[in-house]
């Protein structure tokens, strides 16, 4: 067989399984992109509201999503090396600490308004959100324990359930939005708002855990899991704590982002989540690709072969990088389209624009660093991925984004130039990361 045979044969595994978990990724995503457009056909104030609500949300539940995270590697690995009761057991562990964690990330979050008088949020955007947060927060178990069936059944290479339930979902959200947030006079049903559209994402989070429970029942063929123990759950914790914390690293710089955007007002603040939401869905093929590429690297270290490893993670950027450069090539060419799904607000178009050329600047390195910090966690290498994003975004990238929002008066344009660059920072440091991590031996 030539060489170029297994090449070809490892590319198309990994684009087998990269096409399910981004699509599934973007259908998370694309649920949330839903909200936000028909928000926006609401009011600016409530959709500068959502995007300070979601950025509040994720800040907090990122820590608990990176946690149980840490699946991704002890999972994988043991499919890789045929210990399928390891893994079930992994996964019993797993949604016992999706549930102890998401309790506690639910209390959290219904905290975290109290930030918004600190950062002088404007008080209808303020009021707005608060409700939002409050809602939202009931889905925080759910969306965890999803998370946690998700490393299961993808490791196992059974994505059709995601992608059904992600497809489904997303119709039923969108037909839950449009009820709840514009009203039904027929019914007596009055315009929710953002009220309406937090309890259609929650509703939609229900089912669609639901739907992955009964997947992963049926493809263990129902019988009960090996019970977990106080090691397993300590192993996952030990691989998912540094991932929260790369999580919690990266989102929160965009949340302060956010906060900094909404004291600039509340045109900058409508923009800014605009082009955050849209960089947001395309950043979600990067991380379905990235979790791919955590499988196919776990894989091969659970059967110790390093080279195989290291060539399953190449392939990974690969796929990631081109498919972050078409996305930037659309931010170039169509911006004025794409804001306009949002907001028709001539003065919202101005400032969104710009926004849509930087963010085209740090697709490739956006994608470049999701899919290293997936090709780590399935090395094993979890805490490189919270150092590199430390040193990227608060070392390097925030002090770049107050210096051009506010000392050289870029405004909001200024703080997406420093994100761009801490972004870029944290993809090199990853990738150098795991070429020594997976260097000949």
């Amino acid at each position: 067989m030539t060489r170029g045979g297994p090449e070809r044969s490892e590319l198309r595994a990994q684009i087998a399984l990269a096409i399910p978990l981004a699509a599934q990724q973007l259908g998370f995503h694309l649920m949330g992109t839903v909200d936000a457009v028909l928000v926006g056909r609401y009011s600016d104030t409530a959709l500068a509201a959502v995007g300070v609500g979601n950025n509040l949300l994720f800040a907090i539940t990122s820590i608990g999503l990176g946690i149980v995270m840490g699946l991704d590697t002890v999972i994988s690995q043991a499919i890789g090396a045929r210990r399928i009761d390891d893994a079930r057991r992994f996964l019993h562990a797993g949604l016992r600490l999706a549930v102890l964690v998401g309790l506690v990330s639910t209390l959290v979050v219904m905290a975290t308004p109290l930030l918004l008088d600190v950062a002088e949020v404007p008080a209808d955007v303020a009021a707005e959100a608060r409700v939002y947060v409050y809602l939202r927060a009931i889905g925080v178990v759910p969306f965890l324990l999803s998370v946690a069936l998700r490393s299961y059944l993808g490791a196992r290479s059974v994505t059709r359930p995601l992608i059904v339930a992600v497809v489904v979902g997303n119709l039923a959200n969108a037909a839950l939005d449009l009820v709840m947030i514009f009203g039904v006079d027929a019914i007596g049903l009055p315009p929710l708002g953002v009220a309406g559209a937090a309890i259609a994402t929650v509703a939609v989070q229900f089912a669609i855990v639901a739907v992955y429970f009964a997947s992963a029942r049926a493809l263990d063929g129902g019988e009960p899991r090996p019970a977990s123990t106080r090691a397993d759950l300590g192993q996952i914790v030990r691989y998912g704590g540094p991932v929260g914390g790369q999580l919690f690293a990266e989102i929160g710089i965009f949340g302060v982002a956010t906060l900094l955007a909404a004291n600039l007002g509340k045109i900058p603040a409508a923009a800014h989540t605009i082009a955050l939401t849209i960089s947001s869905f395309t950043f979600s093929a990067a991380v379905g690709i990235g979790a791919a590429t955590a499988i196919r690297v776990g894989h091969a270290i659970g059967a110790s072969d390093i080279a195989l490893a290291r060539q399953r993670g190449l392939i990974g950027f690969g796929l990631g990088v081109g498919v972050m450069a078409g996305f930037a090539l659309l931010f170039v060419a169509i911006p004025g389209h794409i804001v306009r799904m949002f907001s028709d607000d001539p003065a919202v178009l101005a400032v969104a624009v710009p926004l849509f050329m930087v963010a085209a600047l740090f697709q490739l390195s956006d994608g470049a660093q999701a899919i290293g910090a997936g090709a780590l966690r399935g090395l094993g290498d979890t805490r490189a991925t919270l150092i590199g994003n430390v040193i990227g975004h608060y070392g390097i990238g925030l002090g770049i984004s107050l210096t051009c929002a506010y000392t050289l008066g870029l405004g909001v344009v200024g703080l997406w130039i420093g994100l761009s660059v801490g972004l870029t920072v944290t993809a090199l440091y990853l990738v150098s990361r795991f070429l020594a991590g997976t260097a000949a031996r």
